[in-house]
């Protein structure tokens, strides 16, 4: 076996993964049960596509300047501390529904908050990879940060999520708080100078925050290739959006789902995942990493296409198996790219930068697709799908001349 393949990733990136496979798990419940508690509060297709996003519209507000902070404060700390407020998330959830008190508009406030606290750690943790990992191990390390993710949120978390939902509906919410106090004990065991290569306090005279925002802002769009990248990206991102905003509506509604199933339509998605997840670092090393990324993107459109299109569940959770595998791919390849374009110093800024194109066009989709939605459930997917592989088909030739092996 070859050293590149063999050779440990480190106790280090170890913990983070530990850390990251209890988040995962815990983002699982609550990706099953906030939905389904959403749903069982109204049933209009827009309300449930605004809700549906509320997660996502925080990198539209703040994922530039919290991009820009995690180039400058301590990366561990801050994860503890947003871990922390989703502790507190989920035991305020579970105590309003307990109380009777819970309504949408609280749900989404609620929500929101969560979706602050994910883009502090997603961006925290991602800015932390290339510390932790060579460039030689980046797409090892996303392929186990990807089998985490699919394993515990998508095998596990969801599934059972669901179906603890459908028997005592506030227990999956308590049940996140246990798992991200977990999280917390374990990154706590990282220590802050593993976690990033710049410190506030080893650049005394750097520059102010607002300078450092509009540096990552130029450096984008100074860099033709990674800024297409970005905007690709996000326009496939927007589609996407549009087409599962009422994804819970068209899986209970239009495929005649129980509550109580809605996790195990979710599995074969994440059977392909995790299949993708294996599979990418031997495509990439087989084809080149620009062209398996080229060609994983249109193909994973294509198949929400086909989901959109499904008469039952059958149909859908075939369709769902193939878009699993091939978003894995992407993401993880994407990931792995992202890592050996971007200067480590600044990666916190342009991570923050190109998640709001992309994440932060993401709720303006959803809400057309809720609007969608009102006129036929399935046209959200349809529209999306068939926009999707239009523009990912474009971008081709262009994402496989991209040099970043």
């Amino acid at each position: 076996m070859s050293t590149k393949t063999s050779e440990s990733l480190g106790a280090t990136f170890n913990k983070l993964w530990s850390a990251a496979m209890f988040s995962k798990f815990a983002d699982g419940l609550v990706g099953a049960a906030i939905p389904l508690l959403a749903a069982t509060l109204t049933r209009d297709s827009v309300l449930i596509s605004i809700q549906a996003n509320m997660m996502l519209l925080p990198w539209l507000f703040f994922a530039i300047p919290i991009g820009a902070l995690m180039d400058r404060l301590n990366r561990r700390l801050s994860m503890i501390l947003v871990q922390g407020t989703r502790v507190a998330i989920g035991a305020t959830i579970a105590s309003l529904m307990i109380t009777g008190q819970m309504n949408l508009w609280l749900l989404m406030v609620l929500t929101f908050i969560f979706g602050i606290s994910e883009v502090v750690y997603d961006t925290a943790t991602q800015s932390t990879i290339p510390s932790l990992l060579k460039g030689s191990q980046l797409e090892r390390g996303n392929s186990r940060l990807q089998i985490a993710d699919t394993i515990m949120q998508s095998f596990i978390g969801v599934p059972l999520g669901a179906i603890i939902f459908a028997l005592v509906a506030f227990t999956p919410f308590m049940g996140i708080s246990v798992c991200y106090v977990i999280a917390i004990i374990l990154v706590s065991s990282i220590s802050s100078k593993a976690m990033q290569n710049v410190r506030a306090s080893d650049a005394p005279k750097r520059s102010t925050l607002r300078a450092e925002m509009k540096e990552g802002l130029l450096y984008l769009w100074k860099d033709k290739v990674l800024f297409r990248l970005v905007v690709t990206t996000g326009a496939v991102g927007f589609c996407y959006a549009l087409g599962q905003s009422t994804l819970v509506l068209f899986i209970l509604d239009h495929l005649h789902v129980p509550e109580a199933s809605y996790g195990l339509l979710m599995i074969p998605l994440a059977v392909g995942a995790l299949a993708g997840a294996f599979a990418s670092p031997l495509l990439s090393a087989r084809f080149g990493r620009s062209q398996t990324l080229a060609y994983s993107l249109p193909v994973s459109a294509l198949t929400l296409l086909l989901a959109g299109l499904a008469p039952d569940a059958t149909w859908y959770m075939a369709a769902t198996l193939l878009h699993g595998f091939f978003i894995a791919q992407w993401n993880i390849l994407l990931m792995s790219t992202y890592h050996a374009m971007i200067p480590n110093e600044i990666f916190g800024r342009i991570h923050g930068t190109r998640r709001t194109l992309v994440w932060g066009l993401m709720p303006i989709g959803g809400l057309i697709g809720g609007f969608l939605g009102k006129i036929d459930i399935t046209l959200p997917m349809i529209v999306g799908g068939i926009s999707a592989t239009i523009i990912a088909s474009s971008g081709i030739r262009f994402i496989s001349s991209i040099k970043s092996e």
